[in-house]
């Protein structure tokens, strides 16, 4: 029930059925059962209720009396036995809870059929889905119970004293639910780019987006088997987008670094090696030698010799005629 009708008095039917409930047998007959009358409106009277000096109501507590010796239980007793035996699932929907409640201790209880009566029904109805999705949180591993309970719209102060958690934990955990719902959101946008597209290249999409697999296979509607296809489909091209990028490094480092020995003609062998002794007669440091020569286009395999082994140039230079 809500905060403010929690706080409005219970009708007096309720009260006096609630008297009811703690009867002896011995009070429900004989010269004892005025007794027990005159006794239930006196209390009554103490927590405001005008029954002992009010005929109205007076007769009301009679008639309620008769009723249950008719029977031979309180209704209290039929009442709390079929809203224990709701399950959570039974109490979901309250409204139809509190209707099943009513059509099965009804018959027994005509009281229960009174319009008054059906807003104090659907009172203990949701009291009892309450205590219910409590019991079921606190069972939870992690923050599931927390969701759980803010999902129902369970008030925060109701949920922080159930769960023994603070008003910061309650706000760090609805942030993160937050952020989730965002997710969601922009997955479903993404699946609305590719709606008319095979489930094959749907899941390609998202994965392209960082899409998590579990939103996926939810959002999307494609099972396990469709996310294992694109992932394979996926790491094939990846390969050979990797074959690809090599071969071009390969081809792009052996063009920076130019012909082999056996590649250069006489005369671009001679044109190399003269330019390489201009460039040592700069400088004799083999960093600046190898920046120089790479700015003069000079194959590697010549600027290697120059740097380790000079005197090899004056052989290449001779085989070359020079």
């Amino acid at each position: 029930m809500a905060k403010d009708e929690a706080k409005k008095k219970k009708p007096l039917w309720l009260l006096i059925e609630e008297e009811f409930s703690t009867l002896e047998p011995q009070g429900l007959s004989g010269e004892s059962l005025e007794t027990t009358i005159q006794n239930i409106a006196g209390n009554l009277d103490g927590k405001g209720y005008n029954v002992s000096k009010h005929g109205g109501n007076l007769l009301q507590l009679r008639w309620a009396l008769d009723d249950m010796r008719k029977v031979g239980r309180p209704m209290m007793k039929d009442f709390n036995e079929a809203l224990g035996a709701f399950s959570l699932e039974d109490v979901m929907d309250a409204y139809a809870a509190t209707g099943k409640l009513i059509g099965d201790i009804g018959a027994t209880w005509p009281k229960l059929k009174q319009s008054e009566s059906r807003p104090v029904v659907i009172g203990f109805v949701e009291k009892r889905k309450l205590d219910l999705l409590i019991d079921k949180a606190k069972g939870m591993s992690g923050d599931d119970g927390i969701e759980l309970l803010i999902n129902e719209n369970v008030a925060s102060e109701v949920i922080t004293s159930a769960m023994e958690i603070t008003e910061e934990k309650l706000k760090e955990v609805n942030a993160e639910m937050e952020k989730r719902r965002a997710e969601r959101k922009r997955v479903l946008g993404l699946l609305e780019v590719v709606k008319d597209k095979s489930d094959e290249e749907k899941v390609r999409h998202l994965f392209d987006k960082d899409v998590a697999e579990a939103l996926i296979i939810e959002l999307a509607g494609v099972d396990q088997s469709a996310i294992d296809g694109a992932k394979k489909a996926m790491e094939e091209e990846l390969k050979e987008k990797q074959r690809l990028a090599e071969e071009e490094a390969a081809r792009k480092k052996a063009e920076a670094e130019g012909p082999s020995l056996d590649a250069m003609s006489p005369d671009e062998m001679l044109g190399h090696i003269e330019a390489i002794r201009e460039i040592m007669e700069f400088s004799d440091q083999e960093k600046e030698i190898r920046t120089m020569c790479e700015q003069s286009a000079i194959p590697k395999a010549l600027v290697d010799i120059a740097v380790s082994d000079p005197a090899k140039l004056d052989e290449l230079e001779k085989e070359a005629g020079g």
